[in-house]
């Protein structure tokens, strides 16, 4: 199971992954889908519905000691990404103490957020479930892990949210939770015009029954009737809260909550290996403490790696005759600043340690790419010029250009007696121009001392370091337009840096 490293930081699973291995030679249903490759590693298929099932239950069963049953044709849930939300309630309600009542939304045949918040933290519950199916197994799965006394499982109208299951309750909630339905129909379901084309499928099976996995309008609507019912219901809940599937979701929520005059709002994202979901709570409370959401400038430093290529020793080696340079280092340093002067990419050099070279390059546009292309066009345009000519043709020519001079010049002398005649009556005023080469020169000027307009397309550093007896080239960005930018430059600066080796060799 890929965890990462930036889960919440009290969910067990975060620096301990589950050892598959010890799970299966204690749970025999686990051990029936675990599987050896032939490195020796235990891996799971995650695409297989039985098997997901399998780890869900054994998690909750060794690390919590709950014992749960789920149908196949409903929603399984995975056990890190829902501890992530249980932590996170934690920290809106201010703490883990047992004096903390909670609304789960449609609690779902597993009743998982009830179950590990009454284990967990001693909470009470109020799970309500539209599904008949669901509803049975949340209710079987409460009394055979003998928390009926903090979890009431209570069947709901179909739409039903918030307005209805509270209508004939009294009591003030500290907290609702939801997992909504994050798709509209089938077809967002299936991925289809709802995942970026650029991304891998997903790394585990999609299960859930109509009701858990498709609403109309998707989870944007219905997180919008949840925000209608807290308008209506205000203080009789301390936190509304529900986890979304899609981050383009997030920010129009945030609007209608701004515009409806909510006066606490926070959000935070959940992180488990490959997948993502983003949470959202509001408050009408004045007096709650308001949770910070994850600060982006610091999440892009941890999660953004830099692109990097390796010189081996044998090309370094070849850079080193080439430049004269004694230093691995260096050679590679002055070969890579040679290319950026090429590509008229402006390069300014920034101190660094002794056994390593760093420079800041920033880019107004793109002479990178199609490069090849450009020297072929070159070399095609080379081939097509005319050539010298002989030494016969060449005075055969000499002779030619000289007889058509002579007559050119006697053809002036015979106009100029005309041309002198009548030449104050043709008078025209004249404009006085500069000539072309003072209009370049002040072009040149004007453009020195203008402003420049051009935006910054690329700007990135530039390591060079040694690695063992190789060079290790690193990319960091900075800013630009676009990250794709520094991959076209990075892999051009790497063939460039080869083709050295072969013009050597």
């Amino acid at each position: 199971m890929a965890l990462n490293k930036s889960m919440h930081p009290r969910n067990r699973y975060k620096d301990k992954p589950p050892d598959f291995v010890y799970l299966a030679s204690k749970y025999t249903e686990f051990q029936k889908h675990v599987e050896t490759t032939l490195t020796g590693r235990v891996t799971l298929n995650f695409k297989d519905p039985e098997a997901v099932r399998a780890l869900t239950c054994t998690l909750l069963k060794e690390d919590f000691g709950l014992t749960i049953e789920i149908p196949l044709e409903r929603l399984i849930p995975t056990v890190p990404l829902r501890l992530n939300y249980i932590h996170w309630v934690e920290d809106l309600v201010g703490g883990q103490g047992n004096s903390q009542r909670g609304i789960d939304i449609g609690t779902g045949a597993s009743c998982i957020y009830p179950l590990l918040g009454a284990t967990m933290n001693g909470w009470f519950f109020l799970a309500t479930e539209v599904d008949d199916i669901c509803f049975n197994y949340a209710k079987k799965n409460v009394e055979q892990n003998h928390l009926a006394e903090l979890i009431k499982v209570v069947k709901v109208p179909q739409k039903t949210l918030l307005m209805d299951a509270l209508k004939e309750e009294s009591i003030v909630y500290d907290f609702c939770m939801c997992n909504p339905p994050f798709f509209a129909n089938q077809l967002e379901a299936k991925g289809v015009n709802s995942r970026n084309s650029r991304r891998p499928p997903p790394s585990s099976i999609n299960t859930g029954g109509v009701t858990e996995i498709m609403a109309e309008g998707g989870e944007l609507e219905f997180v919008k009737r949840i925000i209608h019912d807290s308008l209506q219901l205000k203080k009789r809940l301390r936190w509304y809260s529900c986890m979304l599937g899609k981050k383009c979701s997030l920010a129009p929520l945030k609007d209608e909550l701004r515009k409806q005059g909510v006066p606490k709002v926070t959000h935070t994202e959940f992180c488990q290996g490959r997948t993502m979901r983003w949470a959202l709570a509001w408050s009408f409370y004045d007096d709650v403490a308001v949770p910070s959401p994850p600060c982006k400038k610091r999440r892009l430093e941890k999660t953004r790696k830099p692109l990097s290529f390796t010189l081996l020793k044998a090309t370094v080696a070849h850079l080193q005759m080439q430049t004269l340079q004694s230093c691995a280092v260096e050679s590679v340093s002055v070969t890579l600043e040679k290319i950026l002067t090429e590509l008229k990419i402006c390069h300014k050099k920034v101190p660094c340690g002794e056994v390593e070279r760093s420079f800041v390059l920033t880019a107004v546009e793109n002479t990178w790419i199609h490069t090849r292309q450009k020297r072929r066009e070159q070399v095609r345009h080379l081939r097509q010029l005319p050539r010298a000519p002989t030494e016969g043709q060449q005075s055969h020519e000499e002779e030619r250009d000289v007889q058509q001079s002579e007559g050119k010049q006697i053809g002036e002398e015979q106009r100029e007696g005309k041309q002198n005649v009548g030449e104050q009556d043709d008078m025209q005023p004249h404009v006085l121009t500069e000539s072309p080469t003072k209009e370049k020169e002040a072009s040149g000027s004007s453009l020195q001392s203008a402003e420049p307009l051009q935006h910054v397309l690329l700007k990135c550093l530039v390591n060079v370091k040694e690695q063992e007896q190789d060079v290790l080239v690193e990319m960091h960005w900075v800013d630009g337009q676009n990250k794709d930018l520094m991959n076209q430059l990075c892999t051009h600066l790497k063939n460039s840096l080869l083709r050295q080796q072969a013009k050597l060799s």
